[in-house]
């Protein structure tokens, strides 16, 4: 999901109708692989925890996207003051992975990618606080709805699974606090080698829990030796995050990002389908209908900021 991006502001560049096509197809692509990541984790948290599933992810999505840097030849000298931001990031991304993982432990797939959606809602609050961007009557009023739509997607989790329901929210403004955060040096520095950086730091910050978490016998950070298949399943969400990754920075330089934002709601269909086909699981009325509350929020508070400001999402991957 639009969970979320990085944020700089963008030129209309030369669109083709290939470019558009290659650019709408990379961006289904990556929308379906996210819930896929998802899935997965689901699967190990069974036998791992979220801190270690999140710490290999991390790992191998950084070597990736460092390499990717390198190659392309994207690497840009990085102030001091970017520097101390980037590591920030990394700290709210490794809270962001912890948290949404640890959830997956407990809830149904889709309900934590449709609480996960408040994102863009919570971005909008910080962005006006931290920030001091103005916000409109209009944007509080959708971003106050989008809220309500989280509380009625929460209240019947709740009832199941008591305060885990809760995760995917601290996840969401974790993320949020992440993308705040790296609003003001994305504009001076490559997007992917943000992302590399910020990979790195979350790498190292969740190796740090795990080795103090083996300590103190922590479930959110023990190290449990993976099996052959859960070896396998772990070394498959840090290729597709960091693939994914690429693939949504490529589908913002081919296409508008106006046209690509309906493309995130196929995060929510394909998590719908993973979730059944793979634990049984299909969200109830209430968490349809507060899923399409958060959506339709979501969807005004992008469309209006796009209007007022021209700053757009770069890429939508986590």
């Amino acid at each position: 999901m639009y969970k979320q991006g990085l944020s700089i502001n963008t030129t209309t560049a030369d669109v083709t109708p290939t470019s558009n096509q290659s650019g709408m197809l990379l961006m289904a692509g990556a929308m379906l692989l996210l819930p896929m990541m998802d899935a997965m984790a689901k699967l190990l948290s069974t036998n791992l925890g979220p801190g270690q599933i999140g710490f290999v992810r991390f790992l191998i999505q950084a070597l990736i996207l460092s390499t990717a840097v390198i190659s392309t030849r994207q690497l840009c000298p990085m102030p001091a003051k970017a520097r101390v931001k980037t590591a920030l990031a990394g700290a709210f991304v490794a809270g962001t992975i912890t948290s949404l993982y640890w959830s997956l432990a407990f809830l149904p797939l889709a309900n934590a990618i449709a609480i996960f959606f408040v994102e863009p809602l919570l971005l909008t609050l910080l962005s006006a606080w931290v920030l001091r961007e103005k916000m409109s009557k209009e944007r509080l009023i959708a971003v106050l709805l989008g809220l309500l739509g989280v509380l009625v997607v929460i209240r019947p989790n709740w009832d199941l699974f008591g305060w885990v329901a809760l995760l995917p929210l601290l996840a969401a403004l974790f993320y949020a606090a992440h993308l705040t955060v790296l609003r003001s040096i994305t504009a001076t520095l490559g997007s992917l080698q943000v992302q590399a950086c910020s990979s790195a730091w979350a790498t190292v910050l969740l190796g740090g829990g795990i080795m103090l978490g083996g300590n103190n016998q922590t479930s959110i950070f023990t190290w449990a030796q993976p099996s052959p298949r859960a070896w396998c399943l772990l070394l498959a969400i840090g290729l597709l995050s960091a693939i994914s990754h690429m693939m949504i920075t490529q589908a913002f330089k081919r296409i508008q990002a106006s046209v690509l934002a309906s493309f995130q709601y196929l995060e929510i269909i394909s998590a719908t389908i993973l979730g059944y086909v793979l634990f049984q699981d299909f969200p109830d009325i209430l968490t349809w209908l507060g899923t399409l509350i958060i959506l339709a929020a979501g969807s005004y508070v992008f469309y209006t900021e796009r209007k007022r400001s021209r700053i757009i999402p770069e890429t939508a991957g986590r």
